[in-house]
């Protein structure tokens, strides 16, 4: 088969060698993804809705440990992007780029169709003159260190919470499907990013004062050894995360996942794998606290 046509949203998205495989490790291949995205749609959606998209690409998947694929970030459309994909321009200093809004699934086929396999967005929307809004979510990514498991980020994913808590805010963890956990806690919009990033600073210097042998702050990888290092700085506007339910590029197809707190237990908590997400799904086990589009 040289392409196969999916029907979505009204509209008829080629999905160009469906075949071909992304993960040599799992033979999954590019309609595996395109009906993972198409199946998680309505859950990944809200999480990305009116945020301009970064999609990483592995046009000819993401090979082997002895042979990885090739993978580039791309932010600006490019020409042979369908017309109905939902855009918005944004200025950066020298030019300005065209992103595409992952706000319909069939977005997400075309997403799978051009190898698109990890979706990145930023913590704001885009209001509805296409000016840029003040973040509705505030994000730590819990990055383990060399020595630190997915078991030191529960630990710390735990304390951050607390932490959260404090601040009058609710925080949902997210397995990020590569080392470590991310934490989303909802805003009402009054405050700037740069604000927001100076709470988030504020609570990561604070786990680090309180617990020095679990966690780091700063950035420089020689002080991250034996620790969870809280990338706070992911709050800036023209930083991106990994949205929840995008794939990721690694040799098994793991996702970021949504859990629930009572599943943060160091010692049992593992990555998820896209079948593992999509049976979650399917079981209604969908985390979830009001962030943007959620509700």
């Amino acid at each position: 088969m040289t392409h196969l046509d999916i029907a979505v949203d009204g509209t008829t998205v080629t999905l160009g060698n469906p075949a071909k495989v992304l993960y040599p490790s799992t033979g999954t291949t590019k309609q595996d993804v395109a009906l993972y995205y198409l199946q998680v749609a309505p859950v990944l959606i809200p999480w990305a809705r009116d945020r301009p998209a970064t999609r990483k690409r592995w046009v000819d998947g993401v090979g082997t440990d002895a042979d990885p694929g090739k993978s580039f970030f791309q932010k600006n459309l490019d020409a042979g992007t369908p017309g109905w994909v939902l855009r918005r321009t944004m200025h950066h200093k020298d030019h300005d780029n065209s992103y595409p809004l992952v706000n319909d699934a069939r977005t997400l086929v075309w997403l799978a169709q051009i190898s698109a396999l990890e979706i990145h967005v930023p913590q704001w929307t885009f209001g509805a003159g296409g000016t840029p809004q003040r973040p509705d979510r505030l994000v730590l990514d819990l990055d383990p260190g060399e020595g630190v498991g997915l078991a030191g980020c529960a630990a710390v994913a735990l304390l951050a919470r607390d932490c959260l808590d404090r601040h009058g805010l609710d925080s949902l963890p997210v397995t990020s499907g590569s080392k470590g956990v991310h934490l989303y806690a909802p805003l009402d919009g009054q405050a700037t990013s740069e604000e927001v990033a100076a709470l988030a600073h504020e609570v990561a210097l604070s786990l680090e004062h309180d617990h020095p042998e679990l966690v780091v702050s700063r950035m420089g990888r020689d002080l991250r050894r034996g620790k969870v290092f809280i990338d706070w700085s992911q709050n800036w506007p023209a930083k991106t995360t990994v949205v929840p339910y995008s794939l990721r590029g690694r040799f098994r197809p793991t996702v970021a996942a949504p859990r629930t707190w009572d599943e943060i237990v160091p010692g049992e908590l593992a990555q998820l794998d896209y079948r593992q997400v999509l049976a979650r799904v399917t079981n209604g086990i969908i985390p979830v606290i009001p962030i943007g589009g959620h509700q």
